[in-house]
């Protein structure tokens, strides 16, 4: 396949429109105007008619049949016919062979007035035949023209119009180069810095100011360079805080390894010294487990959750029996356990692990789950009654490896954020008049919400 740019699709896009519209004309346009310039010739020939029927002119200098061959354009003959055997033609007839024929349409003819052509001399004839009173006598009052006027006004508009169509071709070229060097800047700009993001290299902004359509494309590019930037960062972010949160436990564990290679016990025995390197281990572990889930769910941007039918007291009444053990002091209750609604069971499982486990460490004595339907809408809500988040936290507690001020790792809140996200909603938190509230809205049936649209 020939590969082309844009600015020879241009070029090609405004050639096959002169082209087009070209062979069209030089196709219908010689039809269209034969038929016309026939029409006008008839008009013509019925035209004289009636100017020399009365009185008729051509009858007091009578010609001979050999001037029917003068092909003056725009000469109109006439002669007579009667409707009477062994009456003499009147007029400038026309050869006999020709006269047969136009006098047997003549008395063939049931209209007032009629309109035939002939083939004589490799020519055509037009001719009108009226009936007419001579004498009270019936009569054909018979005038012709030959076709040499309509050919030689079709020539001349066919010769004008092409004169025409090539100055249309010439200046029909002049936007076709405007608007390739309109389009040659803007795009040459764009290039470049596609190139740039190419090498990843999205500093620089892009910003066009002009024409509405490229202002939007440039006003798209410079959100896509915006968002690459951000997601640069977060990755950055992302790698400086792992490396940090993992570094904390890796330090103790090797630390209290080589005390113990030494002869050395950090605590009073080695039952407690091992414990704290499994404790270090573990947590080393959870925070692995936690990163390995927030970077599995990002790649699940793409790919819709499993959605199946879940009660929320399925897997509410599990959590709570679950985190239960951990603080006996708190209460945890469970609200509109029969709720229904869809979603992938195992990430929605994960964000209630995370936002109870969030809700455990700042409770005074009752944590509640609720679920409740509000339209098309589910409504999750993990409340506490512990103390309120200071407000300048608020917009912060889902962005990754942030932690408040008994936070672990900073990761729970921001899996929470991209579940509900991968199902269509959005998390929100809030201080109320009892303590702090997480709420979770999403699609009560996503699937039927993508049919829809």
């Amino acid at each position: 396949m020939i590969k082309v740019n844009l600015t020879q699709r241009i070029w090609l896009a405004f050639i096959s429109i002169i082209v087009i519209v070209v062979l069209s004309i030089i196709i219908i346009y010689p039809i269209s105007i034969k038929g016309t310039m026939t029409e006008e010739t008839y008009r013509i020939i019925e035209h004289e008619q009636i100017r020399s029927a009365y009185p008729l002119l051509d009858l007091i200098n009578p010609r001979n049949e050999h001037e029917f061959t003068d092909r003056d354009p725009g000469r109109v003959g006439h002669f007579l016919i009667y409707d009477t055997l062994g009456r003499a033609t009147e007029g400038a007839p026309p050869p006999k062979e020709v006269l047969q024929e136009m006098a047997q349409n003549a008395y063939k003819q049931e209209a007032n007035r009629g309109r035939y052509e002939i083939q004589y001399g490799g020519a055509t004839v037009f001719y009108v035949i009226t009936k007419a009173q001579i004498d009270e006598r019936p009569a054909f009052h018979i005038s012709y023209m030959w076709d040499t006027y309509r050919d030689q006004m079709v020539n001349r508009l066919w010769e004008r119009l092409l004169y025409i169509l090539l100055l249309t071709s010439c200046l029909s070229l002049i936007p076709a180069i405007w608007l390739k060097h309109y389009l040659r800047q803007p795009l040459i700009i764009l290039g470049n810095h596609l190139e740039l993001i190419a090498n990843r290299d999205w500093q620089e902004p892009l910003k066009w100011k002009g024409d509405e359509d490229f202002q939007r494309l440039s006003d798209q590019f410079e959100r896509m360079r915006q968002n690459l930037n951000l997601y640069d960062r977060a990755q950055k972010t992302f790698i400086q805080h792992a490396s940090h949160e993992l570094k904390t436990p890796i330090m103790v564990i090797k630390s209290y390894a080589h005390s113990v290679k030494d002869g050395i016990l950090p605590k009073n025995n080695m039952e407690q010294t091992m414990d704290v390197i499994i404790e270090e281990a573990n947590r080393m572990e959870r925070r692995v487990i936690d990163m390995l889930y927030y970077t599995k769910l990002d790649s699940l941007k793409e790919e819709s959750p499993k959605h199946e039918e879940i009660i929320f007291g399925q897997i509410a009444f599990q959590i709570e029996e679950r985190f239960r053990v951990q603080r006996e002091d708190v209460k945890i209750l469970v609200e509109g356990a029969e709720t229904r609604f869809s979603g992938d069971i195992e990430q929605l499982e994960v964000l209630l692990e995370n936002l109870v486990e969030n809700a455990l460490r700042y409770a005074k004595d009752t944590i509640w789950m609720k679920a409740s339907l509000k339209e098309e809408q589910v409504l999750i809500t993990v409340e506490n009654n512990g103390d309120s988040i200071p407000t300048q936290d608020l917009p912060q507690l889902f962005n990754p490896f942030y932690k408040g001020n008994k936070g672990k790792f900073g990761l729970g809140l921001a899996i929470v954020k991209r579940i509900t996200e991968l199902h269509g909603g959005s998390p929100k938190v809030e201080n109320t008049k009892s303590g702090v509230r997480f709420s979770i809205s999403f699609p009560r049936n996503p699937m039927k919400k993508k049919q829809k649209k």
